[in-house]
């Protein structure tokens, strides 16, 4: 059977690519904190020598409109045309085109219904910068094939937290059962206390603290009761407008397991935003 060899839960900032090729006077005070950070989060993906990854993002709106929402969708094309035009005007992100693994997305996709998941699915997904970025940050070669799944996190009404939880553990189960001898590794991003467009979006940190502590000891100590005892729907408006992205990371969560501390904790401090990165090795931290 297939072997998951790494679970990653990180945030997906478009800015980085922008901020990490910057030169000179261009170049953000930041960038090179940022850089170092990035590297150390990179190395525990390589280290897990993954031959295949199962990314988990949100659509930006960008293929997924108010006309055709799916809440769980599983792509299951052969490749990924990426970026879209205004990742790549208003961040600078290259264009990408990720080769897909057709298997594994078929595997999901049958298992995920079997399990009680109504998953959409499409064979003609173009990807944006929620699971590009963290290719650009993890894997910049993009040499490895994907499977991507887009959750709803932006149009109401929104799946429960809770549902969330059951899909990463869903998902665990099913790479774990593919009859294979592929390493694969399970990759989420989401958001911690994030405002978009409101009066809290521009400041030193996160528009609220105190919700990013908190996530960040529920995420890196695995502590699913405490957290789903505290997040809900409504408590997400809170934080900040677009804090909903949250719910991926508590889909990770799942994924790695209740109880479970995370192997890599890290996190920064931006303007508007914090930036957390986590890694767990569910068969021990490879040599």
């Amino acid at each position: 059977m297939a072997q998951v060899v790494a679970v990653i839960a990180s945030t997906h900032h478009p800015f980085y690519y922008r901020a990490s090729t910057a030169v000179g006077d261009e170049r953000p005070p930041f960038a090179d904190e940022w850089v170092a950070k990035i590297e150390r989060f990179r190395e525990t993906l390589t280290r897990a020598r993954p031959d295949v990854l199962v990314m988990v993002g949100s659509d930006h709106f960008h293929q997924l409109w108010l006309d055709n929402m799916p809440q769980f969708l599983v792509g299951k094309a052969p490749v990924y045309d990426a970026n879209w035009y205004n990742e790549e005007r208003e961040f600078g992100l290259p264009r990408l085109r990720l080769e897909g693994h057709e298997e594994l997305s078929s595997h999901i996709l049958r298992g995920g219904l079997d399990s009680g998941f109504d998953l959409a699915f499409s064979n003609e997904l173009r990807i944006d910068h929620s699971i590009t970025c963290p290719i650009i940050t993890l894997r910049p070669e993009a040499d490895l094939p994907i499977v991507p799944i887009y959750t709803n996190i932006f149009a109401p009404p929104l799946p429960q937290p809770k549902r969330f939880v059951e899909l990463g553990r869903t998902i665990r189960e099913l790479v774990e059962g593919w009859p294979s001898d592929q390493r694969v590794a399970i990759i989420g991003t989401g958001h911690l206390s994030l405002e978009l467009g409101g009066p809290r979006q521009f400041g030193p940190h996160g528009p609220d603290p105190d919700f990013d502590r908190r996530a960040v000891e529920w995420i890196a100590n695995g502590d699913l009761e405490g957290c789903l005892g505290e997040v809900t729907l409504d408590s997400l408006h809170l934080p900040g407008n677009a804090t909903h992205g949250f719910m991926d990371f508590m889909l990770m969560m799942g994924v790695a397991g209740q109880g479970v501390r995370a192997d890599h904790v890290d996190s920064l401090d931006l303007f508007h935003t914090m930036e957390a990165y986590f890694t767990w090795y569910p068969e021990g931290a490879p040599a």
